[in-house]
């Protein structure tokens, strides 16, 4: 390509044709017969660039592969190269043309060095392919010389290998020959052992020898191990059985011995025992386990026979009131054992321990048949006394021994970590003191006690019997609410003037603080079915709370005052209006919500506390749910109650606004009667509600969410029976809503020392809604002709497509039927079309923004403070 375009610049440069400026112009021109020859090298070159271009055109995967191996920046290198382009770049003006020669040379000294450099390889290239033939023979020759040395390499490493093992060979004969020689030695050395120890092992049975026997039997029967497998051998297996043989005999005749210093029937053998039982139980220990067994059971056995007759059922030591002569019985027999065999019996049969745990397995079974029996004698003080006093033995027990020998004891699980809270259930006292109640709420759960393994081993057999306690119980809870009633009837509502008022009532604490000691006490008796049994009490006696005292101290509506006239509404002096709920109500109402609210989160960690103490089985049936929902039925109904008395108390200034004659005020003034009766009421009631309810802040931010929920639809309802309205009535009627709607927004802190943000939650529902109103109001005051303009402007405002929105406008407006009809027509015709799927019904449009709303509240203050 580049060999091309240098021939083209030759034939150029060569017969060039004689160039002539333009005159007037910056360009040369070229005469009528450069033009033709010009004309004529172009088609030449045309030709000779289509030949040269069949030749070398190139793919486009060699084309850069070559781009690959030889980079270039240089343009004639290009695959894309234009000859035109390059051309003009060289010689871009016509000064330019004065250089042509000294281009045209340094185009033709390239050209040489390029055939020079093409010339170099071609002959460069003649003798490749003989050069690469000599070096693959060359190669071939060095490979199979390698291949050839690898080979003797491996004979020679063969050769060797086979030396190694002749020499070995006998070495290795050497080494099994010493192993086997030893293994025999040694095994002749334990036949010799065992030989001899059989033989000793018979003479010194018969000698009662126990304590050479110990040491000698435990000896030969680890010998004896190492002949399982050579138990094929007749004399090794006759050893065996003599072994066998022998360990027989020493069982029966230890436990012979024992009989006889200990016999079933009959007083006990006198003075201490002998230092042939103390090595007789160490010979039991390396005999079968159950010689071990049978020695322990016996022994046991007699050594409590005397409490199986004084404790007998028909004894009057037997019953419950007399429990703790029991306790007292075993632990004489304890000290007088440890005193007389504590050193017969080894350390690791635990046998002090032992005869506790039996004690306790027998008096379990004698306390469940005579209570069995006698069933009708049992009462709660009585059961009461024998469940402590046996819960006091298992602890300790705890104390004095491990428990490692209990095997009929059921844990209870583990409870999780303690959490710091202001709740009776997160202590582990056992009682609380009223005067004490507070601090104790503040106390963090106290680390808990290790498990007690010895826990029901006695006291599981008065669990048939709780009912009597779950009974009691109901019967004292019964009472306890009974007394909740009394004392509230006759100490009657928190005064205003207390510091009580709106506190948490004090039977609620007592209640909880009685329901946390039934429940440590009863989870001390069981962890089952009793436990069901006493949450079903409580859950009973919660809802007889919430309704007897809560619910049913709740100040009903029928009971309040009179409400007020319009004329009353109209004054405008302080104190004029009575409020439908008197002070004292109200303080009432608000003790009532905090104590629901204190009942509901004490609810909660009582459900989790009796979760902590059950079984794991029964866990899914402890839930109290029911009532912590009816705690919270008694917290909506106490807001509902305080939303209900204000806003029934703005009624009559409500229903004095839409009985005004709007049409016919002549200017606007200030702020309405009706809107000052509002803000007395708020400021009457608001700052009792929060003072009270201070405890409970998030209550009474519903307080207020509900209360503008409730006032604001009302109070635009009520604008909608102001009809007709002037232009200057409307404009009052905009002052009014824009003051109710700064008391709004500022209705949490009224009347408070410390101003504090409204919550967001509740500015949104005030700005929404009284935004709203004023939208209606600047409705109201814009002109109805032209039409499309005034139902436009509606559309745009109110955003609100209900055709009775707009009836009710044009009705404040005081418009007349026939006008109404056309008006409601080309509101619906100008509608927009709702969404596919939609129902035209049921359209809305789309809510102005925040910023909007922000915009048009700017707009309508300027122009209230216009007017005035």
């Amino acid at each position: 390509m580049a060999a091309m375009w240098f021939l083209f610049v030759s034939m150029v440069t060569t017969s060039a044709p004689s160039v002539q400026r333009a005159p007037g112009s910056g360009r040369c021109c070229l005469n009528a017969g450069s033009q033709k020859q010009l004309g004529r090298m172009e088609e030449e070159e045309l030709e000779v660039v289509e030949e040269l271009e069949a030749v070398l055109h190139l793919a486009p995967e060699v084309q850069q592969a070559i781009e690959q191996v030889f980079p270039s920046q240089d343009p004639l290198d290009r695959a894309d190269f234009n000859a035109v382009e390059y051309i003009n770049t060289l010689f871009p003006t016509e000064q330019s043309l004065s250089n042509i020669d000294d281009v045209v040379s340094k185009i033709r000294l390239k050209i040489r060095r390029l055939d020079d450099n093409i010339r170099t390889v071609v002959r460069g290239q003649t003798n490749v392919g003989q050069d690469g033939r000599q070096a693959l023979e060359e190669a071939q020759k060095a490979i199979q010389q390698l291949f050839g040395k690898i080979k003797d390499i491996k004979d020679k490493a063969e050769k060797s290998e086979q030396m190694v093992k002749e020499i070995t060979r006998d070495i290795k004969q050497l080494d099994h020959a010493k192993r086997h020689l030893t293994t025999s030695i040694t095994t002749l050395n334990h036949l010799h052992m065992l030989a001899g120890g059989v033989d000793s092992l018979e003479a010194m049975t018969r000698k009662r020898q126990y304590g050479e026997v110990a040491n000698l039997l435990q000896g030969v029967v680890n010998v004896l191990e190492h002949f399982q497998k050579y138990m094929g051998i007749p004399q090794i297996r006759q050893l065996s059985e003599r072994v066998k043989a022998a360990q027989t005999e020493l069982g029966q005749q230890i436990l012979a011995d024992f009989e006889e210093a200990f016999p079933s029937q009959g007083s006990k053998r006198p003075g201490g025992p002998s230092n042939v039982l103390r090595d007789a139980c160490l010979v039991a220990n390396v005999l079968d386990v159950r010689i071990k067994q049978e020695i322990i059971k016996k022994f046991i056995r007699q050594h409590l026979s005397e409490y199986s007759v004084l404790f007998q059922e028909n004894q009057d030591v037997a019953w419950l009131d007399k429990i703790d002569r029991r306790y007292a019985w075993i632990k004489r027999q304890l000290v007088d054992y440890e005193e007389k065999y504590g050193c017969m019996f080894p350390v690791d049969w635990y046998m002090t321990e032992r005869i506790a745990v039996e004690f306790c397995h027998i008096t379990r079974n004698d306390l469940s048949k005579i209570m069995r029996t006698r069933a009708k004698e049992i009462e709660v003080k009585l059961l009461l006394f024998a469940i402590q006093r046996t819960t006091n033995f298992e602890g300790l027990l705890a104390k004095r021994f491990s428990g490692c020998t209990v095997t009929d004891i059921v844990l209870k699980k583990p409870e999780p970590q303690p959490s710091v809270s202001t709740n009776p259930f997160l202590d582990d006292d056992n009682m609380v003191e009223d005067s004490a109640l507070q601090s104790d709420f503040e106390k963090p759960k106290k680390p808990k006690a290790p498990e007690n393994p010895f826990h029901g081993i006695i006291s599981k057999c008065f669990e048939p019997h709780l009912y009597v306690y779950i009974e009691s119980q109901d019967k004292n809870l019964g009472e306890l609410i009974d007394r909740f009633v009394g004392d509230f009837k006759a100490q009657g509502p928190p005064k205003s003037t207390s510091e009580d008022a709106g506190a948490v009532l004090p039977s609620c604490a007592d209640l909880f603080v009685y329901y946390k000691k039934c429940m440590v006490q009863c989870s001390q008796l069981s962890t089952g079915e009793p436990m069901i049994a006493l949450t079903s009490i409580f859950q009973k006696y919660l809802r007889e709370y919430a309704l007897k005292i809560l619910s049913g101290n709740l100040p009903k509506t029928s009971s309040s005052s009179t409400g007020l006239t319009i004329t009353s509404l109209l004054k405008e002096k302080e104190g004029s209006e009575v409020a439908k709920f008197t002070t004292e109500e109200l303080c009432l109402i608000c003790s009532i919500l905090s104590t629901a609210e204190y009942c509901l989160a004490t609810t909660q960690q009582l459900e989790e506390k009796l979760k902590e103490k059950v079984d794991m089985t029964l866990i899914e049936r402890i839930h109290l749910t029911g009532e912590m929902d009816t705690f919270s039925t008694v917290i909506s109904n106490s807001i509902q109650l305080l939303v209900q008395d204000l806003d029934s108390a703005c009624d009559p200034a409500l229903s004095a606004m839409s009985k005004m004659q709007w049409q016919n005020v002549e200017h606007v003034g200030d702020q309405s009667p009706y809107v000052t009766s509002i803000i007395l009421h708020v400021k009457q009631n608001v700052p009792i509600i929060r003072d009270n309810l201070a405890s409970t802040r998030k209550y009474f931010t519903q307080f207020c969410i509900k209360f503008a929920n409730s006032f604001i639809p009302k109070f635009i309802n009520h604008l909608f029976k102001c009809k007709p309205i002037s232009m200057v009535g409307a404009e009052q009627l905009l002052l009014d809503t824009h003051s109710l709607k700064t008391v709004l927004l500022d209705l949490p802190s009224i009347g408070s020392q410390v101003v504090r943000k409204a919550p967001a939650s509740y500015t949104k529902i005030v700005v929404k809604g009284m935004t709203r109103a004023e939208m209606i109001l600047k409705v109201v005051m814009a002109p109805h002709e032209p039409s499309v303009v005034f139902v436009d402007n509606y559309i745009k405002l109110l955003a609100d497509c209900n055709t009775e929105t707009f009836q009710k406008i044009l009705e404040m407006k005081g418009l007349k039927r026939s006008e109404q009809s056309s008006m409601l027509e080309l509101f619906r015709q100008r509608l927009p079309t709702p969404p596919s799927g939609a129902d035209s019904s049921s359209a809305t449009l789309q809510t102005p923004t925040p910023e909007q709303e922000s915009s048009r509240i700017r707009k309508l203050e300027k122009l209230i403070k216009k007017r005035l």
